[in-house]
């Protein structure tokens, strides 16, 4: 079985619109990358860990916010590098003020033999359904579309 990555699409609605909670990576790689490089929180799953309490926990770990409730499972995306997102979508009006990510390790820069910390995820910022098509990973913008046509029949 392939990688399986597991993570939360929080939303909250704003009157008629809809706006969706995306994370931009952290690190030297991303710094430059706006439109299509934000993503869900999402993560690894552990051995033998239940899905959706990988992405539970994945979504504090990145973020160090507490996750809303999940309103519905989305279907399974597969990324282009192969991996295969489970996701859930989540409803809440989170405080963006107590974001604080996680962190990880990497040599930087490349070949110096140093090593370096990065947040896992640099900013969280709330986008309506348009802008979060144009800023999500093309990958996961099918968990955004989905999300809005659950919303528009009335959910």
């Amino acid at each position: 079985m392939g990688v399986t990555s597991a993570g939360l699409l929080v939303y909250r609605r704003m009157g008629p619109r809809t706006e969706f909670l995306l994370a931009h990576p952290g690190g030297p790689l991303w710094a430059r990358k706006d439109l299509g490089a934000w993503m869900i929180p999402k993560g690894l799953l552990e051995l033998e860990e239940e899905p959706l309490s990988a992405a539970l926990r994945e979504f504090h770990e990145e973020t160090g916010l507490r996750p809303p409730p999940i309103t519905h499972p989305l279907a399974p995306v597969r990324q282009a590098g192969g991996k295969t997102v489970l996701c859930w979508a989540a409803e809440g009006n989170l405080d963006l003020t107590a974001f604080r990510p996680g962190e990880f390790e990497m040599e930087w820069p490349p070949r110096s033999g140093r090593r370096a910390r990065f947040p896992e995820m640099d900013r969280v910022a709330f986008f309506d359904g348009p802008e979060a098509l144009r800023r999500i990973l093309p990958s996961q913008a099918p968990l955004v579309r989905e999300t809005l046509a659950f919303l528009a029949k009335g959910a």
